[in-house]
């Protein structure tokens, strides 16, 4: 989906649009008054006080008839340069433009408004030529929110449009938007009881509901399973850390303001952890090590707690308690190239048995010019980023470098993936650190006998497990595959009478091979059981009757497919091994 936002061309045409909207907004509610109404990815926005008006459904038709009728009537968008006290004067009984203004810059001489017609607004600019040109819009839909962003303030009304360049690219991006809602992982989420959220718990906190508890633990049991094989050492630390851990890490000066605020219990004062570096770096210092013991990997399941603003809030994808499947590797720099590549490696083997193919890394690295910025060492930096560089060459991977946007401590990894709608995210991240272990004072002991510093590599090959179902379930809209699946098979005897018994067996077999199975014997009609299978995106639906029963076989029919296929009761559970083994539907 295009960002509009990036879009010079768009982006201008939007935002003469959301004028376009509020001169129609004014028509049709005289008393109307404007706070701001800005260009985002999706479009443009409005928030409005409508005084005692209250938008509702069916406005906004009413509201794009208007403003339809403003721009066949062609009127010229005029730019007007004004003084503060103009300014003021002008937008005299307005207290949000009021308010605007006067927080403006006193060294800000020059302020604009543009005006089309019997309307006329405060904005910096740029616009298009005339409203003739604002043909092909759409308002999307409304919502509230406050006053600046306050819960304190006054709630406002906003309301999302967008605007194209012509009929064909306005459908291509409705139809882009359809998608998208029925992709939502939090409506799909809802629908099939993955999780949900509640007020009195609160904000960004969700809670993980039995099927969505089956499906997270599947994701950890295989991420575990590959790590367990490359040598990781998993380990559970306190979701809680001290203020001094944090000034001890550097994250109290530089990444306060994300985290939730301290707490003091008898004569310590804590805070809610918003990453598990610190608990690692202490774990890895609990002994002396070898040059020998190198590479040190140590990975853990750890629950984090970050400060979201609730706006930024969203379902899974972003939340104020994570999961996160986290680990730091502990090398020599002459390991930094072996063990980067075994994380690209991971990374790799984990997108194919996902299905991700749209992606591409992201190779942040230092500006050597910025000598203020990042951690002096020359030496360091040059071997890491060849090392890293040689390693993406190395596997054919696409990469871009971003230079001058590495960490202070070191270059960093990302992977960008392309989801199926909306804008690229970051999922799997590895990040070097040169500065973390000399912070904590760790050490190895090399060749000849001294000590040295090892160098970190912090990776996520999830990132966090929240968000990465929330991209599991928006890529699958919820039809998981097989193995994934909360309930694989779902059993459905024809008649309780004659066919429960054999449903049973069949149930309480395959639950013996380890699958998760139910059986639907409800006293309802095979075709409405059916129908709800499909509903509930269940991979593998059987329908068991007289023929099934007498010569020990089974009829199933796979999520998605109208075919009906009748095997043996051992020719269908090694097709079911088939899909697991090759983590398919």
């Amino acid at each position: 989906m295009i960002n509009i936002k990036e879009n010079e061309h768009l982006s201008i045409m939007n935002h003469s649009c959301a004028h376009l909207l509020a001169q129609a907004v004014k028509h049709l509610y005289p008393k109307a008054m404007f706070w701001v109404g800005p260009v985002i990815e999706e479009g443009f926005y409005y928030d409005i006080d409508l005084g005692d008006e209250v938008i509702k459904e069916g406005d906004l038709e009413r509201l794009e008839k208007e403003m339809k009728k403003i721009a066949k009537d062609g009127k010229r968008i005029v730019r007007r340069e004004l003084s503060k006290d103009e300014a003021l004067e002008m937008f005299k009984d307005d207290p949000y433009k009021v308010d605007l203004i006067s927080r403006m810059d006193e060294n800000e001489n020059v302020i604009s408004a543009y005006s089309q017609g019997d309307f006329t607004d405060l904005c910096r600019g740029p616009h298009v030529e005339s409203v003739k040109e604002l043909k092909y819009f759409k308002l999307i839909k409304f919502s509230g929110a406050y006053w600046k962003g306050d819960s304190k303030n006054k709630m406002l009304q906003r309301i999302y449009g967008v605007c194209f360049e012509n009929e064909n690219d306005l459908n291509d991006y409705l139809r882009e938007l359809e998608e998208a809602k029925e992709r939502d992982h939090r409506k799909i989420g809802k629908d099939l009881e993955i999780f949900m959220s509640h007020d009195l718990v609160g904000k960004g906190m969700p809670l993980w509901l039995p099927n969505g508890a089956i499906i997270r633990k599947q994701l950890e049991n295989y991420i575990y399973k590959k790590e367990q094989a490359m040598g990781y050492q998993h380990v559970y630390t306190p979701c809680v850390g001290t203020v001094d851990l944090y000034k001890t890490s550097g994250h109290w000066d530089h990444y306060k303001e994300n985290m939730f605020p301290s707490m003091k219990v008898d004569d310590e004062e804590f805070v809610l952890r918003p990453m598990n570096c610190p608990h690692h770096m202490l774990i890895y210092g609990n002994k002396l090590h070898s040059y020998r013991d190198l590479p040190i990997r140590i990975g853990e399941f750890a629950t984090d707690f970050r400060y979201e603003a609730s706006g930024a809030v969203k379902g899974l994808e972003r939340v104020r308690c994570m999961c996160q499947n986290d680990a730091h590797l502990f090398v020599t720099p002459e390991q930094i190239g072996d063990e980067f590549k075994k994380v690209v490696e991971l990374i790799l083997d984990v997108y194919k048995d996902f299905g991700i193919s749209n992606y591409k890394f992201r190779l942040s690295l230092r500006d050597p010019e910025d000598k203020e910025k990042y951690f002096d060492d020359d030496e360091m930096w040059n071997h890491a980023e060849d090392t890293l560089r040689k390693v993406l060459d190395d596997f054919g991977c696409e990469y871009y470098e971003a230079i001058g946007e590495a960490a202070f401590y070191g270059p960093k990894l990302d992977v960008e993936v392309k989801p199926a709608v909306g804008p690229e995210v970051t999922l799997s991240t590895c990040q070097l650190d040169f500065l973390l272990p000399r912070r904590f004072e760790l050490s190895y002991i090399d060749s000849n006998g001294e000590k040295q510093v090892p160098v970190v590599l912090h990776r996520a090959i999830f990132g966090t497990f929240d968000r990465f179902t929330a991209f599991i379930i928006e890529e699958t809209k919820g039809g998981f595959p097989l193995w994934l699946a909360p309930t694989q098979i779902n059993i459905i005897p024809v008649n309780n009478e004659y066919h429960l018994e054999y449903a049973n067996k069949i149930k309480e077999e395959l639950q013996n091979l380890g699958y998760r199975v139910n059986v639907d014997s409800r006293d309802e009609k095979l075709s409405y059981r059916m129908r709800e299978a499909q509903i509930n995106k269940i991979p593998y639906n059987l329908i068991l009757g007289d023929k099934e029963r007498d010569n020990e076989e089974i009829s199933y029919r796979k999520f998605g497919s109208e075919a009906t296929v009748t095997l043996s009761k051992v020719e269908f559970i090694k097709l079911l091994e088939d899909v697991i083994n090759k983590r398919g539907n």
